[in-house]
């Protein structure tokens, strides 16, 4: 296998192995605790501009199973200890090695992923680059890889996704880089839904006459979707609305909140999220960078849920607005209660 390095921003240097395609990337350098899931972590919009590191020690066990990606592989990077050559699964389709390649995805493995994810957690996450030969000047290392995000994940063009079996209500989703199991999951509580770009204006939205809005998940920062931002703030209030991960904190900042970039992130499996009023547990998935202040919530806006680790902000009801946001992907309850909020059960 062809000779990489894995450059850090701050100076450290990880040799390691090519797989995958093999071209020089930039991107943020983050890790994600999933065990299993790597389809998942491959083709998840909110992944774009990143270099990901698992902290999983051997990836591609079970192979490729292409019906199982919930978007498009938008990620800059692949970092692994041990990509595996010999799957064993009846469903695989091809080697990891083989879909990265596929798909123009660069990876590197061998390299030791505990200690750069021991630097992340210290340091939090940064640029870094995978690249065939040490350039002499690192100052690349500080452009920013995220820019126009949502613009580059987002719909580009209006689509409409049936209701599975009987159609029990229409929704407009605004997709700033939805996850197709977001859209799947709709659907199979009989739900119509309409994906509109994510730069549609409110007035495209409602003139559909919806039941009712989704903003969804996507990458990148969301201080810098001012015109959506704008255009989430006139729909407030028309029809019930239910966000999720940069949707939750596109709809805060749309009201007057702020948020902030955590130091490393919420990726992976497993985390452990409070509902305060019972003190609930829930275990969650996540995938996100930026996180609402609670202390910047407006008078309306209750904090329902938060991280047990950090108590960083992971739900927000405005019940005077008729609308809720999760900032963990959402579970069959957080679209049973958007179906109430519709109107209940047909």
């Amino acid at each position: 296998m062809a000779k990489a390095y894995l450059i850090l921003e701050n100076g450290r240097i990880f040799e390691g192995e090519r797989f995958g395609a093999h071209a020089d990337v930039l991107g943020e350098c983050v890790f994600t605790t999933g065990v299993v899931g790597y389809m998942e972590t491959l083709t998840d919009k909110s992944n774009l501009g990143k270099i990901v590191v698992q902290t999983f020690p051997m990836i591609g066990n079970y192979g490729v199973q292409t019906e199982d990606a919930i978007g498009e592989c938008l990620l800059s990077g692949y970092v692994v200890r041990e990509a595996c050559d010999m799957p064993s699964n009846f469903r695989s389709e091809m080697t990891l090695d083989e879909y990265m390649k596929m798909k123009g995805i660069s990876g590197i493995q061998g390299v030791d992923t505990r200690e750069i994810t021991l630097i992340l957690r210290t340091e939090g996450a940064m640029n870094a680059a995978i690249v065939s030969q040490i350039p002499e000047n690192l100052e690349f290392l500080k452009t920013n890889p995220e820019k126009y995000a949502v613009a580059r994940a987002g719909a580009k063009e209006k689509k409409v996704y049936p209701a599975k079996g009987e159609k029990k209500y229409s929704v407009a989703l605004m997709d700033f880089g939805a996850r197709e199991d977001t859209i799947r999951a709709l659907q199979e509580k009989g739900i119509e839904v309409t994906a509109y770009p994510w730069d549609a204006t409110a007035e495209e939205i409602l003139i559909s006459n919806p039941d009712g809005i989704v903003l969804s998940e996507g990458p990148g920062n969301p201080q810098e979707n001012e015109k959506v931002i704008h255009e989430v703030r006139n729909l407030i209030g028309k029809k019930p609305i239910f966000a999720l991960g940069l949707g939750h904190q596109i709809l805060a900042l749309s009201l007057g909140a702020r948020t902030e970039k955590l130091p490393f992130g919420h990726r992976g499996d497993n985390y452990s999220v409070t509902k305060r009023l019972s003190g609930k547990l829930l275990l969650t998935s996540q995938n996100h960078g930026y996180t609402v202040i609670p202390a910047s919530l407006p008078g309306e806006a209750v904090l329902v849920y938060e991280n047990a680790w950090d108590y960083t902000c992971e739900g927000i009801d405005y019940p005077d607005l008729d609308a809720f946001s999760v900032q963990f992907i959402p579970r069959s309850e957080e679209y049973d209660r958007f179906i109430a909020m519709m109107g209940g059960e047909k």
